[in-house]
C-alpha cells in the first residue's frame, strides 16, 4: 500500500481509501466485516461512511452502515488504527426520517454527530464531512449553474465556529467537505483565514474517466490551497471495470439494481468506455488498472474511495495502487476526453 497525508495534518493516510456505502444493503454484516478485514490487512487504514448510508437511502437502512462499522470496531479492537471518515447530509426531501431539519445549523449538526458516534461506538470521528452543500447549487449530475430563488442565507462562518467547537470537545478532529464546488471552498477557506477557524482539509467529489469535471477551476483551489481530493466513483459504479461491455446482464450490478443512479449510463459513456478499454488492451493493462491508475496519478489527490460487493473486486481494487501510467498513456487518455468530454457530470 501506498500512503499521503491528510493535507495541514501529520495524520498518514493510505492512498485506497475503503468506500462502504453498500454495508447494510448490497453486503450483510458478515460480508461488510469480511471486506473491512480485508482492506486492513492490506494496508488500508482510511475508511469512509456517512449517517445516511446504506445507499440508496431510505428510512429501513438508514445508518446501517455506520452499525456495521461500529461492531467490526468492537469485535477487532482498530478503532485507534483506522483514520474514519464519515458525513452529515444535507437538504433532502426525501431524507425526513432522519431529523427534524436537514441542515447545517449548530443544533442538526450536534445531532447528527451524536448519532454518528453511537452507531460507529466511537467517541470521536477523525474526519467529519458536509455530504452535500446546504445551498442549491450543480452537483450529482447538474452540469452548469443555474441562478435559483432559495431561502438559504450565508452561514459558512456558523458552520465552522460550530465544528471548532465540536474539535475542542474532541469529538471530531478535522473537517472535510463533498460534491462541493471552487465557490464553495473558497468561502470556507475564507472564513478559515479571517476568523482563525478551522480549515478543510479535504473535498470529496466524483472523479473518474467519464467525470472530470473536478479538473475546472476546483483543481487549481484543491492544488493551491492544498485541500486534498476523496475521489468517489473512481470506477464510475463498475462501468470502468469493462464488465458492461460483455453483455453479460449482471444483474446484482448497482446500476441494474437501482436504475435512479443513471450518471454512467449514457451512450456517450458506453462509447468512452470502449476507446478507454482499447487503450488498456493496447499496453497490457486490464480497464480497471486503467482507470484506477489514472486517477491514483493525480496532484491533487488525496485518496480514491473504492467500494466493492466481492472480496474479489476488493482485491483487483487494491492491487492497482502499484501501476503507473506512462505520458504515453495519459496523452491517450485525453485524446478521448479530448472527442467526448466528460460524458457523466
Amino acid at each position: 500500500m501506498k500512503y499521503t497525508t491528510l493535507p495541514n495534518t501529520d495524520i498518514k493516510v493510505s492512498k485506497v481509501c475503503l468506500g462502504t456505502m453498500t454495508f447494510g444493503e448490497q453486503n450483510s454484516e458478515a460480508e461488510g466485516h469480511q471486506q473491512m478485514d480485508y482492506a486492513f490487512e492490506n494496508g488500508i487504514n482510511f475508511f469512509d461512511t456517512a449517517e445516511m448510508y446504506s445507499v440508496p437511502g431510505r428510512e429501513e437502512t438508514y445508518g446501517s452502515t455506520e452499525r456495521i462499522i461500529g461492531t467490526w470496531f468492537k469485535k477487532t479492537g482498530n478503532r485507534d488504527k483506522v483514520i474514519l471518515a464519515s458525513k452529515i447530509a444535507g437538504p433532502n426531501p426525501n431524507f425526513g426520517y432522519m431529523r427534524e431539519k436537514l441542515d447545517f445549523s449548530p443544533a442538526s449538526i450536534k445531532y447528527a454527530l451524536e448519532n454518528s458516534l453511537k452507531r460507529l461506538q466511537t467517541d470521536y470521528i477523525d474526519l467529519y464531512q458536509l455530504h452535500w452543500p446546504e445551498r442549491k447549487t450543480n452537483c450529482f449530475g447538474q452540469r452548469g449553474f443555474k441562478v435559483q430563488d432559495e431561502a438559504w442565507e450565508d452561514n459558512f462562518r456558523e458552520v465552522l465556529e460550530t465544528f471548532d467547537s465540536l474539535i475542542k470537545e474532541g469529538k471530531i478532529k478535522h473537517l472535510g467537505v463533498s460534491n462541493e464546488n471552487a465557490w464553495g471552498m473558497m468561502r470556507f477557506l475564507e472564513e478559515s483565514k479571517y476568523q482563525n477557524l478551522p480549515r478543510i482539509k479535504t473535498i470529496q467529489n466524483p472523479y473518474n474517466l467519464l467525470n472530470r469535471l473536478f479538473e475546472i477551476g476546483s483543481a487549481e483551489v484543491s492544488i493551491h490551497e492544498n485541500v486534498g481530493l476523496l475521489a468517489y466513483s473512481p470506477l464510475a459504479f463498475g462501468v470502468l471495470s469493462g464488465k458492461f461491455l460483455t453483455g453479460e446482464p449482471h444483474p446484482k450490478a448497482r446500476i441494474n439494481l437501482f436504475p435512479q443512479y443513471k450518471r454512467y449510463n449514457s451512450e456517450e459513456s458506453t462509447q468512452a468506455t470502449r476507446l478507454y478499454q482499447e487503450i488498456a488492451h493496447k499496453h497490457g493493462l486490464t480497464l480497471t488498472e486503467l482507470a484506477l491508475g489514472f486517477v491514483l496519478q493525480q496532484p491533487f489527490l488525496t485518496s480514491a474511495i473504492i467500494g466493492a460487493t466481492t472480496i474479489e473486486q476488493l482485491k483487483e481494487n487494491i492491487a492497482t495502487v502499484d501501476i503507473t501510467l506512462s505520458k504515453e498513456i495519459l496523452a491517450e487518455i485525453d485524446e478521448v476526453q479530448t472527442i467526448i468530454p466528460d460524458p457523466a457530470p
